[in-house]
């Protein structure tokens, strides 16, 4: 626990003084005051993170982290773990969505096998950083051990740190995990007090006795390992999942580095949830991209108190909605360096 104290007290609050100088040269630039809203919001945020007035985002990466789930055995998912070795080489060779959204953006993508439950997965632009093949089954006990979630943990933020280094400047969440929105209905469930037929849903297309066997096999798994809401690393461990982990270290290691990160949808955002009860000053780094229509979604936004900028109707996951946010993130930056004050523009007001 002594890395992750270091973590948390290596989260300092936002530079007030560049958030100021950030509104005031927005409230000069040729336009009504906040007329362009959450533009105005991001790149004052923004200021805050980076100490900039006017920021960059030039160098933008998705990380996305792969893990398998010990609880598929209890049919909570409509489709094979099987699935995600074979989409994380889709990853690897560009072939899916996030590969084309995040080249839009102009954004790389990398992959970290954090746990994938498939020995052989090799790739030459693969980061194999696996800790288990998957979680254990969490209807029959603890998902993993406590140290194997601090581990997960800290390689996300080891990798958060090491794309900084190189001069990434804006990062965001991704996930591949077959099985994965049953842990974060879980994990949300610890932290909420709405009733699991509120929060589950069908993730990639269970039908109605599907979800009926997601929500039995949540409700067991929170009976059998009694998660302690006070010990976020206690819920992780216990109902949660390897890329989750890596995600939540992901997000504290960006704030930890003054570095904005954007998360993806309900998966990232149940990693938010848990780096913001690991350290509450983590949220002022986050920016949440979209709301899914993942049911839990927005509860699990409101418990963190973020809003999201977008709303597509999305449920993919892989840091979809994250690298499609980018493209909105580097537009309020660019209004904030290239438009005109009034006084450039010569024009007067009064």
């Amino acid at each position: 626990m002594v890395k992750i104290e270091r973590l948390v007290n290596a989260i300092e609050p936002l530079n007030g003084a560049a958030m100021e100088a950030a509104t005031r040269r927005l409230n000069s630039l040729t336009k009504p005051i906040g007329s362009l809203g959450v533009l105005e919001d991001l790149v004052i945020q923004l200021a805050g993170i980076t100490g900039e007035v006017m920021p960059h985002v030039n160098s933008k990466m998705v990380i996305v982290m792969a893990g398998d789930h010990g609880v598929v055995a209890e049919g909570v998912s409509a489709a094979p773990q099987s699935v995600t070795p074979q989409m994380v080489y889709n990853f690897l060779n560009g072939g899916a969505a996030i590969n084309v959204l995040a080249g839009l953006a102009g954004a790389q993508v990398k992959v970290v096998d954090i746990g994938v439950a498939d020995p052989t997965l090799r790739h030459e632009k693969l980061i194999s950083r696996k800790v288990s093949l998957g979680t254990a089954n969490m209807t029959k006990g603890a998902a993993m051990s406590r140290e194997q979630a601090i581990e997960a943990l800290m390689i996300g933020v080891e990798a958060a740190g090491a794309e900084i280094e190189q001069g990434v400047q804006l990062l965001a969440t991704g996930e591949m995990g077959i099985g994965n929105t049953t842990p974060s209905s879980a994990i949300l469930a610890v932290y909420s007090d709405a009733a699991l037929s509120v929060i589950v849903g069908p993730g990639v297309g269970l039908n109605s006795e599907g979800i009926d066997k997601k929500i039995q096999a949540i409700q067991t798994s929170l009976a059998v390992n009694q998660p302690d809401p006070a010990d976020p690393i206690d819920v992780l461990a216990k109902v949660g999942g390897l890329e989750i982990a890596g995600m939540t270290g992901l997000i504290l290691g960006a704030a930890a580095r003054r570095t904005p990160i954007v998360i993806d949808g309900f998966i990232s955002g149940a990693s938010a949830l848990l780096a913001c009860k690991i350290a509450p000053r983590a949220k002022e780094y986050i920016i949440a991209s979209h709301l899914s229509e993942e049911p839990g979604h927005k509860i699990l936004l409101d418990a963190i108190d973020l809003e999201p900028m977008l709303r597509m109707r999305m449920r993919l996951g892989e840091g979809t909605g994250a690298a499609l946010a980018f493209n909105v993130i580097e537009a309020a930056t660019r209004i904030m360096r290239e438009m005109a004050t009034f006084e450039e523009a010569g024009v007067i007001m009064d």
